[in-house]
Parts: structure tokens; sequence; C-alpha cells
């Protein structure tokens, strides 16, 4: 699915095609007025306030004739180019528009784009004439916060999207109606996997087959972390305000912390894992000859977003980091890094994604560190890209102060893409703990650290691939991997109970179904809770010791002995194949 918002063109079709949406609703609702109307990754939305009166999803259809009227008429775009003075006076009557001049500097060259008897302020660029576009779909209407503060009045926000050409509209609302059928929120209801409730915003619950998926995954970290040398810490929730002051999070993050006091003293949660990281790192005395020490944590955080923020589990109030704080000498860096791509990329291929690199170097400004240090570092990371066989694509200047970073962005079955692995060298937290190991000549050295995450996050991580797999698990994670259904309990119950028992004696995670219903409505059942295994016992199978089973999504049954069966499944679980 393209991404609209980092595409050129499709960007300023986007961007023009939200003024297009405002005039039509200036034109329907004289009394709107409008704040913000930004291109995002799905298109476009524009935020209004229209007053006493409400928008519904009956009323686009009416903006939507109207808009078409505009592109019909042919509207030329005009770029106005405006003081502030200017800009004050001719947005007066306008208070969210008052509120964006209020930022700008005095001496500001503000530029505003007029279509006909419309205009709005927008840095652009936008297409030349309104016949441009006409290949455009509203999508849906809903509530936004102005300035995403739940304490200011709530606007109308209506959402959009523009492409070239008819067929590639069409193609892109296909591929939202398939990401609908996909919506891990959805998904998570029907096959129980997690909820929310209004007692916790953003923190999600984990039910009984969300809990097997989230171990399943879990132990997966673990095992692959300890194939790669990794030893793995548990650092506290919860501590001290002085903690957070030497790492640099009470100044510059704190609001998205939650805070406590305990014994008359300030505690915060973590909202993340590196300090514990670094404690524990100065627990004992290190050498060159541990290094590089490779140490990983699933650590719970949180952090405070918005309420408006807040997206199943693709954005949650805590969640689960999958950490890693590796600690290593200058010379180690390309090294390390080729063994890490290596490592995301074998786990990635688990999940059959696919994914591009991003390579981020030193802000033009303010970054810390000496510039041989960053230029030592950017280039082992392009060059362990290189060595990898992987190309990078480089994001000049958008690394954070304390280091380069690669990013690794994944793609799922619908072309969507996700940020989800990221490789961060930090020389910042090394001096702001002042940790070190003892150099070969026997001086104190500091190392260079390294933070890394996979997944991302455990929680957004699992919605990422409930919509990738569209529920379809592979059999390796998937909470119930077998359904046995007797086909009449009066002549085929024991032997089902026999299967099933079978089937836990090797540690498979097995439902039977022996309901009084039709045998095809519980094979239907179990197709919908997409289940891999359905295993269907009757006569032939009872008195020949057999197993018929058929695969989720497929017609064709396989009977095979009960030992060629648990051959296949236990070697497809333990390959996760």
């Amino acid at each position: 699915m393209e991404n609209i918002k980092n595409n050129e063109v499709l960007n300023m079709l986007n961007h023009s095609c939200a003024h297009l949406l405002a005039h039509a609703v200036k034109r329907l609702y004289p009394q709107a007025m409008f704040w913000v109307g930004p291109v995002i990754e799905e298109g476009f939305y524009y935020d209004i306030d229209l007053g006493e009166e409400k928008i519904t999803e009956d009323d686009l259809q009416k903006i939507t004739k109207e808009m078409k009227k505009i592109v019909k008429s042919n509207k030329l775009i005009k770029r106005l180019e405006l003081s502030k003075k200017e800009a004050l006076d001719m947005f007066q009557h306008d208070p969210y528009k008052l509120d964006l001049l209020e930022h700008m500097e005095d001496d500001t060259l503000i530029t505003a784009y007029q279509q006909d008897d419309f205009i709005d302020l927008c840095r652009g660029p936008h297409v030349a004439s309104t016949k441009l576009l006409k290949h455009f779909k509203l999508l849906k209407v809903s509530g936004a916060y102005w300035k995403g503060d739940a304490n200011n009045k709530m606007l109308q926000r209506i959402y959009g999207v523009c492409f070239e050409t008819e067929e590639a509209l069409t193609e892109h609302l296909q591929l939202l109606e398939e990401a609908k059928k996909r919506d891990h929120k959805k998904i998570g209801r029907e096959m129980n996997l997690f909820m929310f409730s209004e007692y916790g915003p953003g923190f999600p619950f984990w039910l009984p087959n969300g809990m097997i998926l989230r171990k399943a995954l879990e132990d997966f970290w673990y095992e692959e972390h300890t194939k790669e040398g990794y030893q793995f810490i548990k650092t506290p929730t919860m501590l001290n305000r002085d903690l957070w002051e030497v790492s640099g999070h009470w100044a510059n993050y704190q609001e998205n912390m939650y805070t406590s006091v305990i014994d008359d003293k300030e505690f915060a949660i973590k909202p993340m894992n590196c300090p514990g990281g670094l404690l524990v790192y100065k627990n004992e005395l290190h050498s060159y000859k541990d290094l590089p020490l490779r140490v990983g944590e699933l650590g719970l955080v949180h952090r405070h977003e918005a309420s408006g923020a807040l997206n199943g589990l693709f954005r949650v109030r805590n969640f689960t980091q999958d950490d890693a704080h590796i600690f290593m000498t200058e010379d180690q860096i390309e090294d390390e890094i080729v063994r890490l791509i290596g490592f995301i990329d074998r786990v990635y291929h688990m999940f059959h994604l696919s994914y591009e690199i991003e390579l981020s170097t030193r802000p033009e400004d303010k970054y810390i560190g000496s510039l041989a240090l960053w230029e030592k570092a950017e280039k082992a990371l392009a060059s362990a890209c290189a060595k990898a066989g992987k190309g990078c694509k480089v994001n000049p200047g958008d690394g954070a102060f304390y280091g380069p970073k690669l990013d690794f962005h994944v793609k799922d079955s619908l072309g969507r893409v996700w940020q989800c692995g990221t490789i961060q060298l930090d020389m910042n937290l090394p001096e702001r703990f002042d940790i070190h190991y003892i150099a070969s000549d026997g001086t104190k050295k500091r190392p260079i650290m390294l933070h890394r995450v996979i997944f991302g996050s455990i929680e957004r991580f699992i919605g990422i691939i409930t919509e990738h797999f569209a529920g379809n698990f592979p059999t390796w994670l998937a909470p119930v991997q077998v359904a046995v259904i007797p086909v009449n309990n009066a002549y085929h119950l024991e032997y089902a109970k026999e299967i099933e028992a079978l089937l836990l004696d090797h540690h498979v995670r097995v439902i039977k179904d022996i309901r009084d219903e039709k045998l095809g409505y519980r094979m239907r059942e179990a197709q919908t809770k997409k289940i891999p295994y359905i295993l269907v016992l009757g006569d032939k199978e009872r008195d020949d010791n057999l197993i018929s089973y058929r695969l989720h999504g497929e017609q064709k049954t396989t009977t095979v002995t009960k030992d060629e069966f648990i051959r296949l499944i236990t070697e497809e679980i333990k390959t996760k194949a």
C-alpha cells in the first residue's frame, strides 16, 4: 500500500485535495472554520469547526458532490506570498489561523493558496488547477480535539484520499477494504486475544488465547537471543527521580512519564529500559575481554500518550520493548552491526516480512561527540549494511543528537510499511552514567553503547503480524493448533479423547469439539476460529487408527496414520515452518 506522505506527487495531490474539501465544506457550511489539513500516510484529513452542526457519514456524499462541482469548474490554484501583517489582516476573523500566525516570526514569509473565493494558509506546493483532483474519495468523519488536547474543543475531522488515476484510486480502496477485514482490533475480539477497558484507556488486557500467542513470541525471542550470545536481565518498573535526572529523561521527557511519591521522594515508572540497563552494567567491573557484552530485556515501559492517539495495540500506554543493549569497543562496531543485521534478517524471515534499511546520520547543529567518532560510526553502519548484503537509504541529518542509527522498515502482506527494528549508537548515556571498561593497557576507556529492538514492542508487533497474517498465524504461533471433531459422539468420542491425549503429550495445543451440533457447523466454526488443523474422526479413523485432517482455508482432506500426523505437526512446530 502506497505511503502517500512520502510520495512527492501523491503528497501534492492530497494536500491540494484537502483544500478542495475545505472549499466545498465552506460553500455548504458558511460558518465553517478550519484548523489544519495535513497529508498523512493514508491520504489527508481536515479538522473543521462547524459550531453546533455535526457532519455524519451520510453527509460525505453531499460534500463529495460539491467537491466534484469545483473540480469540473477547473478553478486555478494560486500561490500568495504574504507578510505576517497581511496574513493577520486577511484572517482577522479566524481564531484558528490567528493562532497559527501568532507563533510565526514577524519577518516570516507566509504563503497561502487561493482557488476562486477560498483562501487558506499553506506551505504548499499545490497542483495548478482543481481539474487535476478528480480521482478522490472521502473515507470517514470522526472527532478530534483541537491541537490533540482533550481540554480543548472537539473539532470534526474528515479523512480522504486522492490519486492521479481512477485505477490507482480503485486499487487503493480495495486494499483499504482488505485492511478493514484484517484490522487487528476486530480479529483480536474474534480470536479472544486481547481487550481494552474504560477503566484503563490504552492499557491492554491479554486474554487466554492472546497470552498463548504472546508467550510463543517471547519464547522465540529468548531462544534466538540465546543463540546469539545474549544475557538476560529484568530491571525495576519504578525508579527514583535522581536516576531520570542523570539519564536526562526528567528534563526532556517528564510530560510523558507517570510519577509517584514514595517515602517523600519522587519516583517515575520507566518510559525506557536503558537507565536500568546501565545500572546493571555498572554493578561490576568489566574488561575489554568481556566485550562485546550483549544484554537483553523484555522490559515493560509506560508512556503517557494522548487519548486521541491511542489505536489498538499500535499505540498504547504500556508496552513491552524487546530491548537489548550492547557494550563494545569502537573497533567492534562494524562486526557487531553485521552480526546484528543477520540476526534481524533471520527473525523477520520467520514472519515472511520483507524490509528496507534507512541510515540516519549526524544532525547539522545539535550533536555530541567528536566529528571523527561520528564519521567512524556512520561509516561502520553503512559498511556493515554492505557486508551483510543489504542496501541502505541515507536519511541525512536525522540521527539523534547522541548517535547515528539504522531503522528497519518492514513491509506486510498488503504492502504497508511499519518501522519496527532500530540499531542506535549512543555516545550520550555512557558519558552521563560514567561507564567504562579496563582496556588491554590497563587504562579506563568508555565503551560504545548500542540500543536495539527487533520487534519494536511485543504489543505492536502482535498487532502487525495479526494483520499481516489476517489472524491465520503459522502453526507454531497459533493459540489453538488443532481442533479434534468426532463425527458422532455416540461412536467416536472415545477415539477423539485418545487423539486429544496423544497431541497433548506432544505439547500440541488442541481443543475437542463434542457439542451436539452438526458436523458441518463445527467444521465451519473451527475454520472461523482460524485453527490450522481440523481433525475429523469417524468410523474409518477409529477402526484403522488413522487421522483425517483438513488445513485451514482448504477443502482437501488428507488421511494419515497417527504417528505420521504427530511427526508432521511436531516438526512443523519445531522448525516454525
